[in-house]
């Protein structure tokens, strides 16, 4: 039943404990919470019900045995052979299916807040790395590992390079994007609070500033705050999780 639709494999079996009724109290708690809270998720689950539904008068031998399509034959070694496989296949699964209920479950005891916050929160796009000299070039050369994913290297670098401009917009901008990426929320929220502060009229990144340090708050819990910086933003998926913020509450 899996589908290539973005969907981790943690929630994907989090669905099947949902649709055969095999979820734990607190885990079913937090599953409806989200389906209230995400409707494209809500839609996933609704579409691979649907599948199942279909798939209902299909023997489950068919399709858990590898080996059901094969000529049956009588030797017995040959039998006892298959056994010992089809065990040793059944082992890996289920020590598979409990890294799985691990993952899912992390995934479900997460805030619906958390949620939010990892259902909306992008690293922001890198400029691009033609400049040359100096300064520049070590601003540059962060901006390489940046957009390579190698959020550490660039904050290293651009942390050096902040103590000479701390109150430079785009290298104190990009720097609280990059915590985020990181995962260092507490760490990212001086750098993008330096950002909104004074802001260089040239400044093109004051409106993705606002909205990064919304989410930042969303994921400490400070919902007044992040509601505050979400408006300053002025984007539609600000607006949208200002939304589904307020949803959550009722």
């Amino acid at each position: 039943m899996k589908d290539n639709n973005n969907i981790s494999q943690e929630i994907f079996e989090a669905i099947e404990r949902y649709l055969n009724g095999t979820m734990e109290a607190d885990e079913l708690k937090d599953f409806n919470d989200y389906l209230k809270i995400d409707a494209e998720f809500k839609a996933q689950v609704y579409e691979y019900k649907s599948k199942i539904q279909g798939k209902e008068g299909q023997s489950s031998d068919k399709q858990l045995d590898p080996f059901h399509n094969e000529t049956q034959k009588t030797d017995v070694g040959l039998v006892a052979s298959k056994k010992v496989r089809y065990l040793f296949l059944s082992k890996v699964a289920a020590a598979a299916a409990l890294l799985i209920a691990i993952g899912s479950i992390w995934f479900f005891s997460k805030s619906p807040n958390q949620k939010i916050y990892t259902k909306y929160f992008k690293p922001a796009p890198g400029l691009t790395t033609t400049e040359n000299g100096s300064k520049k070039f070590e601003f540059y050369n962060g901006m390489a590992d940046y957009k390579q994913g190698n959020y550490q290297s660039a904050i290293d670098t651009w942390y050096a390079l902040s103590h000479a401009k701390p109150e430079n917009d785009t290298l104190n901008y990009y720097l609280g994007v990059a915590y985020l990426a990181n995962k260092n929320i507490n760490e990212a929220i001086p750098f993008l609070e330096k950002t909104i502060e004074t802001p260089h009229p040239s400044f093109s990144f004051l409106s993705k500033a606002y909205y990064y340090l919304g989410l930042a708050y969303i994921n400490n819990g400070n919902l007044n705050l992040a509601k505050k910086y979400l408006i300053l933003s002025k984007t539609s998926s600000g607006k949208e999780i200002i939304k589904r913020l307020d949803e959550t509450k009722l």
